[in-house]
């Protein structure tokens, strides 16, 4: 999804080369697009004798709130809590659960059951993702300036999982930078950089500096991981390119 944006839309040829490159072979690209295709994520298109896949609106929304979060961290915190309380019935269960996976997408937390708390997720996201299941009758959401007696860090502490982020980020510094030799190479680094700072996303909701614990390496983890994401995308820059010049 990460090369579709902005334009969110390919050539095909260009998805399957990709892939190709993370060791896909063309049958298994092809039917995992027609899936996708069945389960509305993307919308085939054609233009002359040239077939495209757009992502559907949906996924689309997606992509963009997941960007917002992914290349930025840590602005500062306007002292207001971003709370959601929900009682959503046993009946839709399966609709309550892909809400909560989505609810920790967005940088929402939970100190307890049935509350989700951010220091600074966006409060239109959660109102579209609450809209988009449907949810108005059973989910409540404001902002205030305190939640409870709780000190904020401890809070934080409480709502999130900083000792397994600490553990991937000092993981991640300690990694050697690594010299792609073309930009075959490049494309395949950065798709598995963009992969490995997604899963963060899950656990640490990009903290402001006054919410940040002793310590804390998310700042740092961010800079090394827009530096390294900078000189992969210019180093794998001529084949995205060269691909989607094929597809003209």
């Amino acid at each position: 999804m990460e090369y579709l944006y902005p334009q969110n839309r390919a050539w095909v040829g260009d998805l399957i080369r990709w892939m190709e490159l993370l060791e896909f072979s063309e049958p298994a690209v092809r039917a995992a697009l027609s899936r996708s295709a069945k389960r509305g994520w993307i919308v085939p298109e054609r233009v002359g004798r040239k077939a495209y896949y757009r992502l559907s609106a949906r996924v689309a929304w997606q992509v963009q709130t997941v960007r917002s979060r992914l290349y930025s961290y840590g602005s500062p915190w306007d002292g207001r809590w971003r709370i959601l309380v929900y009682a959503v019935p046993e009946a839709k269960r399966t609709v309550r659960d892909r809400f909560r996976n989505e609810l920790v997408l967005l940088g929402f937390g939970t100190p307890t059951p049935g509350v989700w708390i951010s220091p600074n997720a966006s409060l239109e996201a959660a109102g579209n993702l609450i809209q988009f299941y449907g949810l108005e009758d059973y989910v409540e959401l404001f902002q205030a300036e305190r939640f409870s007696s709780t000190e904020p860090l401890r809070l934080i502490q409480k709502s999130f999982n900083l000792e397994e982020a600490q553990k991937r980020y000092r993981a991640f510094l300690a990694q050697p930078p690594g010299e792609p030799q073309s930009p075959e190479e490049a494309f395949v680094q950065l798709t598995g950089l963009i992969h490995e700072a997604r899963k963060n996303l899950f656990l640490d909701p990009g903290l402001p500096p006054e919410l940040t614990p002793p310590g804390f390496l998310g700042v740092q983890a961010k800079e090394r991981f827009l530096e390294r994401y900078t000189r992969l995308s210019t180093a794998a820059n001529p084949l995205l390119e060269q691909q989607n010049a094929a597809a003209d």
